[in-house]
């Protein structure tokens, strides 16, 4: 039987590092903080739509 070259292993795993790096270094945001920013934009475009007769 022929063995299988070991040399992949390495190779592969370079690209989850690089992965790993890239999201240590990236702003992360929590789900809730942009619901709540979200919500509170909407919410404010209704008051001003509201508050200039736009909105019915």
């Amino acid at each position: 039987m022929a063995k299988k070259k070991e040399g992949n292993g390495l190779m592969s795993s370079a690209g989850l590092m690089r992965y790993y790096d890239a999201e240590e270094t990236s702003l992360q945001i929590a789900p809730k903080t942009v619901v709540i920013i979200a919500l509170a934009a909407g919410l404010a475009v209704l008051i001003l739509n509201a508050s200039y007769g736009i909105w019915p």
